[in-house]
């Protein structure tokens, strides 16, 4: 049998764990993430995601369950079809979410949202997306590196990966990323997004940096492209600030260490990034059309920083927007 687990194919490395791997490799191809493994999605043209065909057969985990249960189970299999069939939601339940960082690396993910006895499932697809473009975000993560975060950027048509999360999945996410970012639904009819089956969607989640993103410490580039190599993105901040470097030099891994072990490090770094002019506000996506909680089909709230998990509440009827309710705007 192939062996599909996340380190045989090569995706080892957790940007949580090892911080100077972020953003971690990224899916480059339709997968859907389950058990540890992934497993290989083949769009059906002009399809929804759910109609895409899953290869469980090379496969071993919970193809061997689903066989047990359903011996007449044949391969490839209907995304939708096997997910039932595993207890997990299909994908008209799921939310669509953008990743402009580690959110696109199979192995961040596993570590974000498995738990012991349940790990993630999560189909992932590349997308590409119009009018988006990846840089760093103006603050210090938690886990000591400087994450990614979108901006605007006319006429750019970026490859992205999209996660289709569940509602309890999105909520883990949403923990993960507050008080930094904030979860905006990005319309598909301003910012095309085209998936390898040739729908193009209605709209995703998108995470935007709530302190906007960096511009370069000798304003040469703004913004300061993002998912690149940290160590060489912290290196070219240190050199660019004094005051960055006797709080957190002299090199990437002393920055790291210092910034993941005192959250008071982190507010201090990205307090310096602000002070130090480098910070480059964002309002266009931070302003996107869910995020007005006085529209009549908006959201529960703002999903402002200080109630994280407010726009995820499952008791309000409204709720996160599922990709059923993303229809195409065509």
């Amino acid at each position: 049998m192939t062996d599909r687990t996340l380190p045989t194919l090569g995706f080892a490395d957790t940007p949580a764990k090892h911080p100077l791997t972020y953003p971690g490799r990224p899916i480059t191809r339709p997968t859907l993430l389950t058990a540890g493994e992934l497993w290989e999605l083949t769009p059906t043209p002009g399809g929804r995601l759910g109609t895409w065909t899953v290869d469980t057969n090379p496969g071993a985990g919970p193809t061997e369950n689903l066989a047990t249960e359903n011996p007449a189970t044949e391969n490839p299999e209907p995304l939708d079809t096997l997910l039932t069939a595993l207890g997990h939601p299909p994908t008209p339940h799921r939310h669509p979410v953008i990743a402009v960082g580690s959110n696109a690396s199979p192995a961040q993910l596993h570590h974000k949202l498995s738990r012991p006895g349940h790990p993630a499932t999560v189909p992932m697809v590349p997308v590409d997306v119009h009018g988006i473009a990846v840089g760093c975000s103006a603050h210090i993560g938690r886990y000591g590196y400087v994450a990614s975060a979108p901006y605007t950027a006319p006429g750019a048509r970026t490859p992205l990966v999209i996660g289709w999360l569940d509602t309890e999945q999105l909520a883990a996410v949403d923990a993960t990323e507050y008080p930094n970012y904030r979860r905006v639904l990005l319309p598909g009819t301003e910012y095309p997004m085209v998936m390898p089956s040739g729908e193009r969607l209605g709209g995703a989640y998108l995470y935007v940096g709530e302190r906007g993103v960096l511009m370069s410490p000798d304003g040469t580039e703004r913004p300061l492209p993002g998912g690149g190599d940290q160590s060489a993105l912290l290196t070219r901040l240190l050199a660019g600030s004094p005051r960055l470097r006797e709080l957190l030099g002299p090199d990437p891994g002393t920055w790291v260490a210092r910034a993941a072990a005192d959250p008071a490090v982190r507010t201090s770094g990205t307090r310096i990034f602000q002070e130090e002019g480098w910070a480059l506000p964002q309002p266009d996506l931070l302003r996107c059309p869910e995020d007005d909680p006085m529209r009549p089909d908006g959201p529960a709230d703002s999903a402002s920083p200080a109630s994280p998990t407010s726009s995820t509440s499952s008791t309000d009827p409204r709720g996160p927007k599922s990709y059923g309710a993303l229809t195409s705007p065509e």
